[in-house]
Parts: C-alpha cells; structure tokens; sequence
C-alpha cells in the first residue's frame, strides 16, 4: 500500500483518530497525534520527530515535547488500540501473536540498549529489544501492544535508570513475564483469540505455558527438539508404601516418580523410537496457498506430558512436523488444545507466526518504528504507542482498498488467495475445525491418520 494508494482513502483519518480523544488532557497536545500519524504514514525517508514536524509546519521541538513530557496517557492509548481490534475484527478463529524485535542504537544511553541478541540482524548487536503482541484473522494483523525488555544490567544500576527515566516500580522481567503481561491486559479490553502461537523461547518457558492455562488460553507453542516429557504416562507415587516408611533416614519426597518409571526423553528421540510416532505415517497437511504455491507440511501427533519439575504434567499433544521437501528438518510443538480438535488447525496456527514479522517489517519500512531518536524510557514507549495507532490506521485503509475483492469470497481467515499452482495429491482443510462427536475427549484430526478412535 503506497502514499498515494493512503491519501485516496485517507478522509476517513479524523474520524480514526477521534476513537483516541479521551488519551489526552488538551487539544492543543491532541493536535500532534495527527501530526504522528500523518507523518508516520508518509513519504517521508525519515520518520523521526524533526522530519515529521517540518513536513508539519511546527517547530520540532514541538513534537519532541510531545513524546517526552507532554501530559497524555499513551497505555490508554493502547488499551484503546486493544478496544478496536476487539470491536472491529472479531473472530472466533483468530489467532493472537508472540514475538519480540530489536532496534540497532548507537551509543549507551538510549534506555535499555545494549549488545544482546537482535534476531532481526541475526547476530549480537547493540540495540534495544521490545517484545510484543500481535492479532491476525484473514488478511488483518495488528500489533496490540509492546515493552521494552529491561536487561538486568539495566534494572541493578540506579543511575543509569535516573538518567533514562525508568520508574522505580518497573523491575527486570523475562521475556515470557512481559508476554503473559501483555496477554492478560488485552484480555481485559476483550480481546479473544481462538489460540495463541509463538516460538520455542516462549514455548520452554513452564511457567508461561502454566500461566496461560490459568487464563484459560489454547495455545501452540514451538519448543526445541531437546525438550523433555513422556509419550507414556510414567508411574507416579504420591506417598510413600509401608515398606518405605519402615526404612529408615532421610524421608523421601512425594509425589516422585516409581523406581521401574522410564525416565524423561527429549522429543527428537521420541519421534525416532517411541512407538506412538513410529507407529504412524506422515500425514501431509496443506496449511496454506502462498505466492510460491501450497505450503505442505508431513505431520505426526501423540498424547504426551511435559517434564516438569521431574514429573510429569497433564496430558497435552506434541506435534512434529517437517517440509517434505526437508525431511529431516522437524519442527515440533506443544499444544494444550481440547480434545477433538482437529490437527489441521492446530497445525495452520502452529505455522501463522509470520503475520507479526509482517507487522515488524511494515511498522520498520512504512512507518519508521526504529527511526526513533528519544532516549527515555516514556519517550520511547510513546513511539511505539503511536506506531501501533499508525499501523492500525494503515491495515483500516487497507482493507477498505481491498474491500471489494474480500466481498467475493468467503468471510474468515480461511479467505486465502489461490496461486495458479495447486497440489493435486494434498487433501484442503475443511472450512472449519469440527470436534469428532465420536470421541469428545481425544484429539482426532479430521485428516484420518489411524483407523478411527482408539
């Protein structure tokens, strides 16, 4: 969507913008929201306070004010960013986002910067991380909210903090800590998500995965191939046998798993000698149609129950999948899904994380989301919160552009453009999952990979 393609459809700003009035205190401060937006969603190289305010006509320092010590709230900003996308774009299938990007800085002083792991460069980097939040359904994705992830060497030193402006009530958080944050506050402002996905840094954390259970969340998480669990449920003790408590020193601890229980194995080794894997076939699964052609991926799926604290969790499903055309490179996942959900939508959302890396690349090229040149801590957290307004307004017009072609096909996310190239030996998802009335307490894929319920 270019500059002329936005002016075409861009009367319908003020109304946008009015949605978030109630952010400010003054008019006169309102008045530079606009001045963001327009500016962000320019043609402007660079999208830096000083560039967008001369395109304004106002002085630059104006604008710089603005981001730092202006009076308005920019977390009612993003609760009110959460608001739309839940009024608007609404979907019982929709699919919530986990991911986190970092922004190359130089120098020591930008709040939160220093050399860590920047995975958009690939590489160590000086720069500040910031994880977020993403919402896709169809062709709409939004980011819902974003933090900066405060290093430790950060949060212990005091004056730097001062220097930076970090309140004193924000401690130093994992990265998973920030999610399910982010997590619980846009389930407050209504917003729904029929499961959530993200990568095997998330996907190890047990204590995020406890945490969304909690909530009440689905979710597919990557986990890495030596993450560790059972294909059969091992024999736990949950106190202790009268021979036991006849022996005598130290008390053993219950509940522990029985002396004959198999231990924990990674999931690499599972797939390649538990009999729940070996036992079946690769199913191959269309997940999507893209410009290249139909995304197939072979699939296997098993009951299984993570390794937690040396015993094992509830049942959950562990999914490993591979690229035909790779066969040896496998993925897998945890799921906590109920049973009867089908498999293929379990794996369409174990494979939708890159509508947030669409957000990360439009939010970089389009609006200038790393051009930021604040230091401070609020400075800082406001650009995102008006980025993410300007990367609303900008999917908003989008879909009004393509609002005639969308009309024609099927509402949901399942309205997917079809290449000229199709598969002519890999079955298409059925249009919605449908629960296996035969078996309401099994996960059965709808793709038959056995001979019915076991």
């Amino acid at each position: 969507m270019d500059v002329a393609e936005i002016q075409r459809v861009g009367h319908g700003l003020d109304a946008f913008l009015a949605e978030f009035s109630d952010c400010f205190g003054r008019c006169d401060t309102e008045s530079y929201l606009e001045v963001y937006v327009e500016g962000q969603n320019s043609d402007l190289q660079r999208k830096s306070a000083e560039p967008m305010a001369l395109r304004a006509g106002i002085v630059p320092r104006s604008l710089q004010v603005f981001l730092g010590s202006a009076n308005w709230d920019e977390q009612r900003m993003i609760d009110r960013v959460q608001e739309i996308v839940a009024r608007d774009h609404s979907h019982p299938y929709a699919i919530g986002l986990i991911d986190e990007t970092g922004s190359t800085k130089k120098g020591v002083h930008t709040a939160c910067v220093q050399r860590q792991w920047n995975g958009n460069k690939g590489k160590v980097d000086n720069c500040v991380v910031s994880v977020h939040l993403g919402y896709t359904v169809g062709r709409f994705h939004s980011l819902l909210d974003g933090d900066l992830f405060l290093p430790e060497s950060w949060a212990n030193d005091w004056a730097r903090r001062e220097q930076a402006g970090i309140p004193e009530d924000v401690t130093h958080r994992s990265k998973p800590q920030i999610a399910l944050a982010q997590i619980q506050r846009a389930l407050r402002n209504g917003v729904r998500v029929a499961a959530w996905t993200f990568d095997e840094h998330y996907g190890q954390s047990y204590a995020f995965l406890d945490g969304l259970d909690a909530l009440g969340q689905t979710y597919v998480a990557e986990v890495p191939c030596d993450f560790h669990g059972w294909a059969v449920a091992p024999r736990v003790l949950y106190r202790a046998t009268p021979q036991d408590m006849r022996k005598k020193g130290r008390k053993r601890r219950y509940p522990r798993l029985a002396k004959t229980a198999a231990k924990a194995s990674e999931v690499r080794n599972l797939l390649h000698h538990s009999p729940s894997f070996t036992g079946q076939s690769w199913t191959p699964i269309h997940i999507k149609d893209g410009e290249k052609g139909p995304m197939v991926r072979e699939v296997k799926v098993i009951e299984f129950r993570m390794q937690r604290d040396g015993l094992p969790t509830r049942p959950h499903w562990l999914i490993a999948a591979r690229n035909p055309e790779e066969p040896d490179d496998v993925k897998f996942f945890v799921s906590n899904a109920s049973g009867g959900t089908p498999l293929e939508w379990l794996v369409y959302v174990a494979y939708s994380r890159w509508p947030i890396e669409q957000c990360f690349k439009e939010e970089k090229d389009e609006l200038g989301f790393d051009h930021f040149e604040v230091r401070g801590w609020q400075s800082i957290h406001r650009h995102m919160a008006l980025t993410q307004v300007s990367h609303l307004y900008l999917n908003k017009m989008r879909e009004q552009l393509v609002a005639e072609e969308q009309a024609a096909e099927e509402a949901g996310f399942f309205s997917l453009p079809s290449p000229r190239r199709q598969s002519s030996n890999v079955p298409r998802r059925k249009p919605y999952p449908q629960p296996d009335s035969r078996c309401p307490g099994r996960l059965v894929p709808s793709l038959a990979i056995g001979t019915g319920c076991p």
